[in-house]
């Protein structure tokens, strides 16, 4: 693992499952889960959620606290693949990488009204069959804990919990530091940026604010948090919220390919005239601890970058193979 400049960090939702998986989880079992089974009109949001960049779940603690139980999804081994068609995560046709900072607001453009794909719905739509297994148990026992309509309520408020952090740093980053009263008074919100203080004063130079990006050789886009440069280096920044520490960059699952992907595009999109090669996923404590941060070199993301394209290749074909164009 590729530790910054800083410190070591993971990601995931503000979500506390502790007290979801006991003893009885063992004698529990989902049979034949598929990850097109979950209830998407439903609960779409919690999948983009959890597997997007606004927030992030305890999942890892899920495999943590399963070790004991007797049903679980069996073990197989996923065969080698390889790449169809690779596309260099750099641009050589661009200009390099640092550049003057240009004067003015931060980058903020508005996703483009189009069919091509967002790097949450590739990702959602390939996860993998044991991280859909858990994922598709988690619901159901929060179902039964809270019933239909408290699981959707919880859904609902996890979402604009972590809606309401991204607008929060968003205007901490633009103001410099001052945040309004209202945003301060959150004791939520206020514990989140107290954890990511340390991180924020060695963060300059912001180029783009939850600014979109599409790759116009690969045909997918998504919306990113920050582009700004990190202790010297030009970085695409992802915030993340967590109740629980996630010191280690597996712990965020599909996270890295997320900021991968975002690089990728960032540098295959004309609205940007400068390229990022570097990557940081940041994570903030709901009890205002010191948020722990990953820094991707650009080894590193290069690495998830050949991953995110085996996902983006796999979406294609399911497309395909279900006769919808996905361009």
């Amino acid at each position: 693992m590729a530790l910054a400049p800083g410190k070591g960090s993971s990601t995931i939702l503000n979500i506390s499952l502790s007290h979801v998986f006991n003893s009885q989880l063992c004698g529990w079992r989902i049979l034949g889960v598929e990850y097109e089974n979950i209830d998407l009109p439903k609960y779409g949001n919690l999948i983009n959620y959890l597997t997007s960049g606004k927030g992030t779940s305890d999942r890892p603690k899920l495999l943590e606290e399963d070790a004991g139980c007797q049903n679980k999804l069996p073990a197989h081994k996923a065969e080698a693949k390889l790449l169809k068609n690779r596309i260099p995560l750099m641009n050589p046709r661009k200009s390099p990488q640092h550049q003057e900072i240009p004067q003015g607001l931060p980058l903020q453009i508005a996703l483009q009204k189009n069919n091509w794909a967002s790097v949450t719905s590739v990702l959602h739509q390939t996860m993998p069959a044991e991280q859909a297994f858990y994922l598709e148990r988690w619901k159901q026992q929060m179902i039964l804990k809270l019933g239909k309509e408290g699981f959707e309520e919880y859904v609902k408020h996890t979402f604009q919990k972590g809606k309401n952090f991204h607008a929060t740093m968003k205007a901490l980053l633009l103001a410099k530091g001052n945040v309004v009263k209202e945003q301060k008074e959150d004791t939520s919100i206020s514990s989140y940026i107290m954890s990511v203080k340390h991180v924020l004063q060695d963060i300059t130079g912001i180029r783009a604010l939850e600014s979109a990006v599409q790759h116009e050789a690969l045909y997918y886009q998504g919306l990113t948090d920050c582009i700004a440069d990190y202790r010297g280096q030009l970085c695409l920044i992802d915030w993340k919220t967590s109740e629980k520490p996630k010191p280690f960059l597996q712990n965020t699952y599909d996270n890295p390919l997320q900021i991968a992907a975002y690089i990728g595009a960032i540098n295959h999109d004309r609205n940007y005239d400068f390229q990022v090669n570097c990557g940081l996923l940041v994570v903030a404590y709901n009890d205002g601890s010191p948020a722990h941060s990953h820094f991707m070199s650009f080894e590193l993301c290069s690495q998830y970058w050949d991953k995110w394209l085996l996902r983006l290749e796999e979406f294609k074909e399911k497309g395909k193979n279900n006769d919808t164009q996905i361009i």
